[in-house]
């Protein structure tokens, strides 16, 4: 492979000019972030127009012939290049990273060839939601018509379309469609009347959910008998409640096959959506709501069944935990991320199965006019209950979690009652709550609202909220004291006894250290620290590393 790469690198570097789907870069040092994530879009885009297999970003090269070998040190250093794949999936719009990235050394200087994939077929690849292209060698936004050409392409094999050669009309269920004519009138009242007069070949047609009367996998997951759901093998169309206990062991569980049109309220019926005392925000008096909203839970679950990748003969799953509830599918996330849905507030670019999301559209499932996810986000935030979790840290697999608790009533109310708080803004400090991290530009923009406090990763809500929300204790202990308080304590030790082990100052200082910071992070914080205070010439070890003994440095506190 490094010969084969050596001998295209160098039919690449005699080419005449730089072409739309090739880039050099000398990078001798750094390159922009931003800057790679456009060139990533434009040279995807530019190879799907141009029907290659991969553009490529080279550094270490001139960018002009005739070209020579420069060497590159973008990356060096760990991590090096290991992130960047992920750093990059997380701006394109549907989540595509390098297909490689190849480091080659080249007459003793090194290369870096970053091999990256076209466009999909009818979706431009975006970075941070803009398409960008090549005109020459120059980096511009994608032209109207070439993300004309691109959209125009045939989509890739939607399963979902296929004819179910072996299915007919005997292997759907007749309450389902029943069920279907009136979910299809609620969305089309002008047709109520004329629907009644139709029979179910022409209505299943008309719904978009049969193709000429003929029965798709779309139907036979929907409306299809549940004895029909062998007719989809080796697919699966197939989801299980599962109802776990504090420590995590099933209590009770649910399977429910074909029609999952109807099986979506038969798994409402399983969840306990047990009633809680919650205050609301508006008044001092507690009110009672039930754990979870129905609109939600019924979005979550459609939009399981419209993206789930059936193929991989799995189940759609709903795991109810004591104040939670899981979905989870098969199949990677499209549009990204989530915060790109919620900021674009649009509907994807594409669907994994669009024969059988237009259909749950027609039967008024989904709706594709606005992002179910944001009106689910700001579904919590009306209730003042935390913001639904996604996790798509599993390559090919979504986990969307709907908490059914608050987790601090003060923090709530306190959010409700900032009403200049946008919809993102609430979405960062709900995860700065949960201790999750949150992206550098939203901490800058939280701390310039004077929202939050504290060093990343170690972030916590600020004194002035706190202080609206009477949790000034727990703000106290997140803050902990500043690092002059525990130098003193050091110092005073040693003082008192002359000298001490590491374990004996960790000892010392450990349980005033912020809570905040976990243990790893406390003992880190006191190494620092010690470290800091040898510099300052206030202490120095005796011994080795390991059995090291700190002392005062002669002269420190000689009136003590």
């Amino acid at each position: 492979m490094p010969g084969d790469l050596d001998a295209q690198l160098r039919e690449m570097m005699d080419l005449p000019a730089e072409t739309e789907w090739i880039e050099f870069k000398e990078a001798k040092t750094d390159y922009g972030f931003d800057k790679i994530g456009k060139y990533f879009s434009a040279l995807s885009n530019e190879a799907n127009l141009h029907g290659k297999p991969a553009g490529w970003l080279i550094f270490g090269v001139t960018d002009r012939p005739p070209r020579t070998i420069v060497d590159s040190h973008y990356r060096l250093t760990p991590p090096g290049l290991d992130r960047l794949k992920e750093e990059i999936a997380q701006h394109t719009n549907h989540r595509i990273s390098f297909a490689a990235v190849h480091e080659l050394m080249v007459e003793g200087k090194r290369v870096v060839m970053f091999q990256i994939p076209p466009a999909p077929r009818g979706v431009p690849t975006t970075w941070k939601g803009y398409a960008y292209g090549r005109n020459h060698e120059s980096l511009e936004p994608l032209a109207l018509y070439e993300i004309e050409a691109i959209r125009r392409q045939a989509p890739q094999d939607d399963w979902s379309a296929e004819v179910c050669e072996s299915a007919t009309f005997a292997d759907l269920d007749p309450d389902a469609i029943a069920f279907a004519r009136e979910k299809y009138k609620e969305k089309h009242r002008d047709l109520a009347d004329e629907v009644d007069e139709w029979d179910d070949s022409t209505f299943l047609t008309e719904a978009k959910v049969c193709v000429q009367g003929r029965v798709t996998n779309a139907a036979l997951i929907l409306l299809g008998r549940s004895e029909a759901a062998s007719l989809l093998s080796p697919a699966v169309a197939h989801i299980v409640w599962v109802l776990r206990d504090e420590g995590g062991d099933n209590v009770d569980y649910a399977h429910f096959g074909p029609p999952l049109i109807l099986a979506v309220d038969r798994v409402f019926q399983k969840v306990r959506n047990l009633t809680v005392r919650h205050i609301s925000g508006e008044t001092l008096f507690p009110l009672e709501v039930t754990q979870y909203d129905p609109w939600v839970i019924r979005e979550a679950l459609h939009n399981c069944i419209a993206h789930q990748d059936y193929r991989q003969a799995a189940r759609i799953t709903v795991t109810e935990r004591p104040g939670s509830l899981m979905f989870t599918n098969r199949g990677e996330f499209i549009p990204g991320t989530v915060l790109n849905v919620i900021e674009r507030d649009m509907p994807p670019d594409r669907y994994r199965n669009p024969f059988l999301a237009n259909a749950m559209v027609e039967l008024n499932m989904i709706d594709t006019v606005g992002s179910g996810i944001r009106r689910m986000f700001r579904k919590q935030w009306d209730r003042n209950f935390p913001m639904p979790d996604y996790d798509l840290d599993e390559e090919g697999m979504v986990q969307v979690t709907i908490p059914g608790r608050v987790i601090d009533e003060r923090y709530t109310r306190m959010l409700i009652e900032h009403k200049d708080l946008t919809l993102m803004d609430v979405i960062a400090l709900d995860r700065v709550q949960k201790g999750y991290p949150i992206p550098k530009e939203e901490r800058d923009l939280l701390r310039k609202k004077n929202l939050i406090e504290g060093r990343h990763p170690n972030l916590y809500v600020s004194e002035i909220v706190a202080a609206k929300t009477d949790t000034r204790a727990d703000y106290i202990r997140n803050r902990s004291f500043d690092r002059a308080y525990f130098k003193d304590m050091v110092v005073e030790y040693l003082l008192a006894y002359h000298e001490a082990k590491r374990g004996e100052i960790e000892n010392l200082l450990l349980d005033k250290v912020s809570d905040a910071l976990n243990e790893e992070q406390k003992r880190r914080f006191i190494k620092d620290l010690l470290q800091e205070m040898r510099k300052e010439g206030t202490i120095t070890t005796v011994g080795r590393t390991r059995g090291a003994t700190w002392v005062l440095t002669p002269g420190t506190r000689d009136d003590a």
